[in-house]
């Protein structure tokens, strides 16, 4: 891999990465409900299914899954009733201040947020109509794959976490303001709009790369 490719990816993942999407509005609601930490766990489990799905993209499994139509159906599908799920969560919260406490913790574990996060990225189909259709334009058929691989999957991740970090330190950056009385229920509604809207978009899509 050249270094000018590399550039081109690096922009690529950038742009991908700091769009706002549902793994960073899962990041924005653990880190107003649990804190830093448990939004590190479900970015971590976030970013850990969609490097798998770039894997897949990697290894040719990638093509197979959009070949099948029942398998691109499911993933769909169940990407679409999560999402609509965690909308309707929030908003039918009955939390009217973000209050970070050990109930949370208790409520919810690091490790359950963590596959909540996983569940999030990898139930999102569209991750495997970018990374199939693009992963494979970096890629240089003459040079070490798996070296190839390794900078273009830890590039990613690299960018992923961060941003998602980021997302998630602003949310708490911001939690002073949300601890007022009865505006926890306005974010949840805004927050839990979103999340279905997310879904909806999602219901959309079809294996044409659109």
């Amino acid at each position: 891999m050249t270094l000018e490719t590399w550039a081109y990816y690096i922009l690529t993942m950038l742009l991908l990465t700091s769009t706002p999407g549902p793994s960073v509005l899962f990041s924005v609601s653990n880190s107003l409900k649990g804190g830093i930490k448990k939004a590190f766990f479900g970015a971590l489990g976030g970013t850990t299914a969609i490097t798998g799905i770039m894997t897949l993209s990697f290894t040719g499994m990638g093509m197979i899954i959009m070949a099948s139509e029942w398998m691109f159906i499911l993933i769909k599908w169940a990407g679409v009733a999560y999402l609509i799920y965690l909308g309707l969560n929030a908003i039918f919260s009955k939390d009217e201040n973000y209050q970070v406490s050990n109930k949370d913790q208790v409520e919810q574990s690091y490790l359950a947020t963590y596959w909540s996060g996983f569940i999030v990225g990898a139930s999102n189909p569209k991750a495997i109509l970018f990374f199939t259709a693009l992963f494979p334009q970096f890629i240089d058929p003459t040079a070490s794959l798996w070296e190839q691989y390794l900078i273009l999957s830890t590039t990613f991740i690299f960018f992923e976490m961060t941003w998602l970090m980021i997302y998630a330190y602003s949310a708490s950056k911001a939690l002073p303001w949300l601890q007022q009385s009865g505006r926890a229920k306005v974010v949840n509604r805004i927050t839990g709009g979103l999340f279905i809207g997310a879904g909806a978009i999602l219901a959309t899509t079809s294996r044409a790369a659109d």
